[in-house]
């Protein structure tokens, strides 16, 4: 008599996984949306089509829906997932401003890591990112194309695949039409337009510095402009040119008006306890549709609010 084979406790099998049953049709006519599932959809009931609304199985141009008479116009995409709900992203410090099949573009508030490190795994963009992606299908990637500081906000891309990941990395400058910052400066700088230019190195306690030496560090360029300076302080539109560690906190602190709230490079205030630095512009090449992407965001409310 052969040995019977161990078998695996109940529900610890690794149930293979199966993708969501989606349908997707493109509105041709202005109706009412349950009016125009029903008449797409002839072969369901209309109380089973109503049961799909109610669970937030129905999504409008990638958006869930539950009301029935949301109004559709052509060219709207419905959407009806048959397997489960639509996950509706959700993130108090994270917010989605652009997904397909290769790219996700985010808005990062600050005080949040762009990705881990020895001390910290969880919540950062990266993980949050990931955890929303595999929640969709296991099988999902997630990868890293740059970073910003944990307390600077604003806008980032991160690529899902391989191929999108080593396309923009490997062609980054080339790639990356203009990428435009907001900083709340200490001062007004004079002039109130203009250009930083050196050569940035980092010491042994990783704070990053300007140098005339060559050899010495990496070339970095910051374009700025005065926009409006009020009640002891600026707010500066920074464009770079070079995309260098810490480049405009440490151009602003060269100027002389570093940026509010960034004591480790100079600042003798923090009136919205934060450091006021924010990516507001990314414009760059799609790395596989080759598409002119771009994206921007208004200017923080608490940052208005300290030159108003």
């Amino acid at each position: 008599m052969s040995p019977r084979k161990p078998t695996a406790k109940p529900g610890a099998e690794r149930r293979p996984f199966r993708p969501d049953v989606i349908e997707t049709y493109r509105v041709d006519g202005e109706k009412p949306l349950l009016e125009y599932l029903i008449s797409v959809m002839p072969d369901r009931k209309r109380t089973a089509i109503k049961s799909l609304l109610a669970h937030n199985q129905i999504a409008v141009n990638g958006l869930p829906v539950t009301q029935f008479d949301t109004p559709l116009k052509p060219g709207d995409e419905v959407k009806a997932n048959l397997s489960r709900e639509f996950r509706v992203f959700y993130n108090r410090r994270l917010k989605i401003v652009y997904e397909d099949n290769d790219i996700i573009v985010v808005n990062k508030g600050y005080g949040l890591l762009s990705m881990g490190n020895d001390k910290v795994k969880d919540g950062t963009a990266y993980s949050i990112l990931q955890e929303y992606l595999k929640w969709q299908d296991p099988r999902n990637k997630l990868f890293i194309v740059h970073r910003l500081d944990r307390d600077t906000s604003g806008l980032m891309v991160f690529a899902k695949n391989v191929e999108a990941k080593e396309r923009l990395q490997h062609n980054w400058n080339n790639m990356v039409l203009s990428r435009k910052y907001l900083a709340v400066v200490e001062g007004q700088p004079e002039p109130a337009e203009g250009e930083v230019r050196s050569y940035l190195a980092e010491n042994s306690r990783y704070e990053v510095y300007s140098t005339d030496d060559p050899s010495e560090g990496q070339l970095a360029v910051t374009r700025y402009r005065t926009l409006k300076s009020r009640h002891g302080y600026s707010l500066m539109e920074v464009e770079l040119d070079t995309g260098r560690k810490n480049q405009i906190r440490v151009h602003m602190k060269d100027l002389g008006h570093p940026i509010s709230g960034d004591r480790r490079y100079g600042a003798k205030t923090s009136p919205i306890h934060r450091m006021a630095l924010h990516a507001q512009t990314l414009r760059f090449i799609h790395p596989v549709t080759r598409k002119d992407m771009n994206f921007t965001t208004p200017v923080p409310a608490s940052f208005a609010r300290m030159v108003q």
